[in-house]
């Protein structure tokens, strides 16, 4: 059990409507208005919205037919993702200089661990004074809520959004999520939240009365983790941020190689196999780096910093730039690379700003298929026919 002597001061922070703010950000007459944005055309998707909207019943990945139909009157903004890494790395910069220990979960998400701030300038008047400096260097609103672990201050940030904050005292945590409903706890889905209902459970209190082993014998481990989230406890730690952490892989040819189609095949089967590692890592990277290896064992290396994706169309687009850079003279290849750095949590699998409908439909599919049956069952064609015999001949 968790004494006044061990507890922690977690503060969830998250930057309200994120897409939307920085649009209002950009263009003043959108403040107040109902905003969408994504793609333009109908068969685009809706990347974020306002709250003015979601009244109409709009929300984040429907399609942009559906949303102009509940909300006709809404402004729909195309995305700019340039725009949202730059803000997004200032606001990160921002927090970096002023918490000691922080992690950045996502574009515009994020944990600090204020722990030992209390006993000298004090954790309440810290998060407000970080909030307002924020605001005044970046213009975006960001809310936060402090509590004494991870769990209770992201339910606390979702509940005073937008430009809220909220601090729940020690000792507080099962009374404070007793009234709300399942569906406010982390973890709990649209399909775990239907059995819940069938079993009569509608709030968290109701949750919190099940035994631990009938939670387990109905649900399995995330039925212990369920019973644990509703008497509001959570020990995860905040994981110290770093944008070093990356995804890679590299390959050391059986026999050295100045065949450009064949290094072309590669550096798209080799990005594919990378992409697909960050999206199941539910992650974007902020980085792309290539590297190369002559006969003569010099190795060169070229990067870019891009706006956070985990987009195949996006990092194969980057790769092939600079692998035209990179590879500068006519020379005996023996190992290529491709790395993925500066990496964030986050879901942004497709860029929702330019992909229909079907394009999203056909990535989950192949990514579907790559889950099942391993990350070399399905490629773009020029990857496909990099075959048996050129792997033998060139691949070991």
């Amino acid at each position: 059990m968790t004494t006044l002597a061990d507890r922690r001061f977690i503060s969830h922070l998250d930057l309200d409507t994120f897409f939307v703010s920085v649009a209002r950000l950009d263009n003043s007459k959108l403040i107040g208005r109902p905003v969408i944005v994504g793609g333009l055309s109908d068969r685009g998707i809706v990347a974020s919205c306002s709250y003015e909207t979601r009244a109409f019943g709009v929300h984040t990945a429907m399609p942009m037919k559906i949303a102009r139909r509940l909300c006709p009157a809404a402004e729909i903004v195309n995305g700019d993702f340039d725009r949202y890494s730059q803000l997004s790395r200032d606001v990160t910069e921002i927090i970096r200089e002023q918490v000691p220990l922080y992690e950045k979960t996502g574009i515009d998400e994020f944990y600090a661990d204020l722990t030992g701030m209390d006993r000298y300038f004090g954790c309440s008047l810290f998060m407000s004074e970080l909030k307002q400096r924020i605001a005044k260097q970046t213009g975006l609103p960001i809310s936060y809520a402090l509590a004494s672990n991870k769990l209770i201050s992201k339910v606390a940030t979702n509940e005073n959004k937008p430009n809220g904050h909220k601090e729940v005292p020690f000792g507080t945590e099962r009374a404070y999520l007793a009234p709300l409903v399942v569906q406010k706890l982390p973890g709990v889905g649209e399909k775990t939240s239907s059995l819940l209902r069938q079993m009569g459970v509608t709030t968290i209190k109701i949750l919190s009365e099940i035994p631990q082993p009938m939670m387990q014998s109905r649900f399995g481990k995330q039925g212990v983790e369920m019973h644990r989230r509703s008497h509001g406890i959570d020990e995860s730690p905040v994981i110290p941020y770093s944008e070093q952490k990356s995804i890679g892989t590299e390959e050391i040819f059986e026999n050295d190689t100045i065949d450009i189609q064949f290094l072309h095949r590669e550096l798209v089967r080799m990005t594919e196999k990378v992409s697909f590692q960050l999206r199941q890592q539910k992650k974007l990277c902020g980085c792309v780096t290539i590297k190369l290896r002559y006969s003569d064992f010099n190795t060169e290396t070229k990067q870019a910093v891009i706006s956070y994706t985990s987009s195949d169309d996006v990092l194969l687009q980057t790769a092939k730039e600079l692998f035209k850079k990179v590879y500068d003279r006519r020379q005996l290849v023996r190992l290529l690379g491709v790395r993925l750095s500066h990496l964030v949590q986050g879901q942004y699998q497709i860029n929702l700003f330019n992909d229909t409908v079907e394009n999203i439909r056909l990535y989950q599919a192949m990514d579907h298929i790559r889950k099942r049956f391993g990350e070399d069952a399905v490629h773009r064609s020029i990857a496909q026919q990099l075959n048996a015999i050129e792997k033998e001949r060139y691949v070991r």
